[in-house]
């Protein structure tokens, strides 16, 4: 029982990594939800019967989230390090993974964007037209209030996966509690790390879903 509760890591270590972490995850998040707002919104104005239908910004648009979405975030990370090195100057630490966290996660955002104000009835939009209201006016006053809870859900969804992805980018020397797990739980056989990251992540991932739920259904309300 020892060796699975006893560690080499004092409490300093795992405050320092969890702070690391929400750093990653609230700067990346904060950037995603603008990016993937505006994604999300342009795919629905411009997609085929949209508000404002436009075959190129679309055509062009919806593949470039397909293929960001389609790649493992393991590999997007590795792919993008010069970019990175060219932004931050180094491709390691805490500021160099915000980079292709937000690469990772706008797209994704965008897409869930898109799929909120698709579930809007359309007869709000008649609604917004027989009024007069401007494109501006009927995506802000309309469909952005009709989605708010599904928008939170799905808010929340990128956010578990978010901090999935900070894990992972760990791998890198990113910092936060994945790079605490590999270094001292992996590679120095440290399993006490390895059960305390797993027991963080498990009640920070369980704590995001129930406020996002909650959230949700007081907007329902």
């Amino acid at each position: 029982m020892k060796s699975l509760f006893v560690t080499q890591v004092g409490l300093d270590g795992f405050l320092l990594a969890g702070k690391q972490t929400l750093i990653m995850v609230s700067v990346s998040l904060v950037i995603g939800v603008i990016l993937g707002g505006i994604i999300g919104i342009t795919l629905v104005l411009t997609r085929p019967g949209g508000i404002r239908p436009n075959h190129a910004i679309y055509a062009i648009l919806n593949p470039i989230v397909n293929v960001i979405r389609s790649l493992p975030f393991i590999i997007l990370l590795v792919a993008i390090i010069p970019i990175t090195r060219l932004i931050i100057g180094s491709s390691i630490g805490t500021a160099a993974a915000i980079i292709p966290l937000t690469i990772y996660i706008s797209p994704f955002i965008g897409r869930l964007v898109e799929t909120s104000l698709l579930e809007v009835d359309h007869g709000i939009i008649e609604a917004a037209n027989s009024i007069g209201a401007s494109t501006f006016e009927t995506v802000w006053y309309f469909l952005l209030p009709e989605a708010k809870s599904s928008l939170i859900l799905n808010f929340t969804t990128a956010t578990i996966g978010l901090i999935g992805a900070t894990a992972m980018a760990g791998a890198i020397g990113a910092g936060g509690i994945g790079d605490l797990a590999i270094n001292y739980g992996y590679n120095r056989y440290d399993n006490a790390v390895l059960f305390y990251c797993v027991v963080i992540l498990v009640i920070v991932v369980q704590a995001v879903q129930m406020l996002g739920n909650y959230l949700a259904k007081r907007v329902r309300a």
